[in-house]
C-alpha cells in the first residue's frame, strides 16, 4: 500500500450501509482495521489486491469504491432521452457511471421503477448499494426473465433486462450503458457469426458467454394450411419482420432473398408471434418459444447460438462472477432445456472474441 491521498473514497459510506464495523470489514478483506481506517480517511491508497478485496467484501465494484467523483461521472445520467421530466426510471452503475433507464417500456423481466424524475434521485448509501447490486443486460431473449429470477434467488442481487436487438445491444455496450449485450448471429453455417460481429463493432477485448442454442424459424397461424418453409416462401403472405440488425431479420432476409422486405415490423420475438396470432400478419420469423406460447405452427429454419458479450474490463466484477455461477448451475441449465426450442449442452462456455 502507498500513502497517497485519492479523494475518491466511498468505503465508509458502503461499509456503514452494510452494517459492518471497520474490524469486520478488515477481516472480510484480509487487511487490518488500521488500514481500513486510513483508507476511509483517504490517508492511504489501497493496492490493487486490497481494493479488489474491499469491493468483494462490500459486494460492489472497485469503480464504485474508488472511481472519480467529477460531476460528469457521478451525476445521474439518462441512458437515453426520457419522454417526460417526471419519467419513472431504473438505475444502475456501469463502469463507474450512474445511469438512469427510462421506464416508458417494460423490460422483459419487469422491476418496479426505482423512482421518478432525475432531480429527485436518491444519493443515500442504500441507493449506492442498489446501483452496485444491479446487473444490466440488453438482449432479445424471451426467456431472459427466467435468468433474472434465478439470478435474484441465488445472489440476492437484481438483473435489469432491456429489450433490444443484437446490434442495438452491442451499441449500448459500446456506449458503456450496459454490462452485457445478447446476440444470436451465429448459425451452423456461420459458427463464428457472434464473435465476428463483436470484433467488427467493438474490437477483441471481449468474451462470449454461451447461454443457449435455440431454434429460429417461421411462425404461422394454426389455421394455416402451410406445413413447410418452402410452402411459406411460395405463398403470398403478409410478413412481419424485425428491425434491421436483429438476428430474426437477418434470417428473414436470407429466406426472402431478392424480394422486398416486410412492411410490418415488430420489436421483439413476442411481438412477431403476437402479430401473427392477432391476424395483423400471416407469418414472421421468431424463436420457437414465442411461437409455442402463442399457439402457432412453427417451421424450423436454423439452430442459432445465443451468447452474452462481456467486456474483459468487467469480467471480475462481482455481478458478472455471480452470473457465471448461475448460468453454469445445474438448475438453470435444466430449466433452459425444458423450454421449447432451447438446448443447453454448451450453456456456460466462455470464449474470447
Amino acid at each position: 500500500m502507498t500513502a497517497k491521498p485519492s479523494n475518491r473514497n466511498r468505503v465508509r459510506q458502503l461499509r456503514t450501509a452494510a452494517g459492518l464495523t471497520q474490524a469486520e470489514l478488515g477481516q472480510l478483506a484480509a487487511i487490518s482495521r488500521t488500514a481500513v481506517t486510513a483508507i476511509e480517511g483517504e490517508r492511504l491508497v489501497p493496492s490493487v489486491s486490497a481494493a479488489l478485496a474491499l469491493a468483494l467484501a462490500l459486494e460492489t465494484t472497485v469503480e464504485v469504491l474508488f472511481g472519480p467523483k467529477d460531476a460528469s461521472e457521478q451525476s445521474p445520467t439518462w441512458a437515453w432521452e426520457p419522454q417526460t421530466t417526471k419519467q419513472s426510471y431504473w438505475q444502475a452503475e456501469v463502469g463507474g457511471r450512474h445511469w438512469l433507464y427510462p421506464a416508458e417500456t417494460a423490460p422483459m423481466y419487469t422491476l418496479l421503477p426505482d423512482g421518478s424524475g432525475a432531480s429527485e434521485v436518491s444519493t443515500t448509501a442504500g441507493s449506492q448499494r442498489l446501483l452496485s447490486k444491479t446487473l444490466v443486460i440488453a438482449c432479445c431473449d424471451p426467456a431472459a426473465g427466467l435468468l433474472a429470477s434465478e439470478f435474484a434467488q441465488a445472489t440476492g442481487q437484481r438483473m435489469l433486462i432491456l429489450s433490444h436487438s443484437s446490434r442495438e445491444a452491442l451499441k449500448l455496450l459500446q456506449e458503456g450503458k450496459v454490462h452485457l449485450a445478447g446476440l444470436h448471429l451465429s448459425t451452423a453455417d456461420e459458427s463464428e457469426g457472434n464473435a465476428q460481429v463483436v470484433r467488427e463493432v467493438l474490437g477483441s477485448d471481449y468474451q462470449l458467454l454461451r447461454i443457449a442454442r435455440w431454434q429460429e424459424g417461421i411462425a404461422v397461424a394454426s389455421s394455416s394450411r402451410i406445413k413447410s418453409v418452402r410452402g411459406a416462401l411460395r405463398s403470398k403472405l403478409r410478413w412481419v419482420g424485425r428491425e434491421p440488425g436483429s438476428g430474426a431479420r437477418q434470417c428473414l432476409d436470407r429466406l426472402l432473398g431478392n424480394r422486398s422486405g416486410p412492411r410490418r415490423v415488430a420489436h421483439n420475438h413476442r411481438g412477431v408471434a403476437d402479430a401473427v396470432h392477432s391476424g395483423w400478419a400471416d407469418a414472421g420469423v421468431c424463436v420457437e418459444l414465442t411461437s409455442s406460447e402463442a399457439g402457432l405452427v412453427f417451421l424450423p429454419v436454423q439452430l442459432e447460438a445465443y451468447d452474452l458479450c462481456i467486456p474483459n474490463a468487467f469480467i471480475n466484477d462481482p455481478r458478472i462472477q455471480a452470473l457465471l455461477k448461475v448460468v453454469r448451475s445445474k438448475n438453470y441449465r435444466r430449466l433452459l432445456d425444458s423450454l421449447p426450442g432451447y438446448e443447453a449442452s454448451t450453456t456456460g462456455e466462455l470464449s474470447a472474441c
